[in-house]
């Protein structure tokens, strides 16, 4: 039995140690950078209009705010994202709070 154990532990190090196994990893590695940077974009893309779309209507509601600061901007952040949807943040962050119900008011139908 022991001389099983014994080429199990030989079989399993030379397979860490081959470079197939680490190409292998690598490659891995490097699909994840990829998907975090196109999640990046996509969320650079989706906070910039959405951003400049309520920057030109001139005011957003509390559940368009929360849902572009929690739900998109801070992940966003959090995975590198750069400045430049920060200055629209910063923009939309001065913007007015109307609540919903202004649409339906007959207020401002841009």
């Amino acid at each position: 039995m022991d001389s099983w154990i014994q080429m199990l532990v030989t079989i399993v190090c030379a397979v860490i140690a081959s470079g197939g196994f680490w190409s292998y990893i690598q490659s891995r590695r490097d699909k994840k950078d990829v998907r975090s940077q196109m999640l990046i974009g996509l969320g650079h893309d989706r906070v910039m209009w959405l951003g400049m779309k309520y920057i030109e209507r001139g005011w957003i509601t509390n559940d368009e705010y929360e849902n572009l600061y929690e739900y998109l901007y801070k992940p966003y952040e959090k995975m590198g994202g750069n400045g430049s949807a920060k200055r629209v943040m910063d923009e939309v962050k001065k913007l007015p709070i109307r609540t919903a119900s202004y649409r339906k008011e007959g207020g401002d139908s841009k």
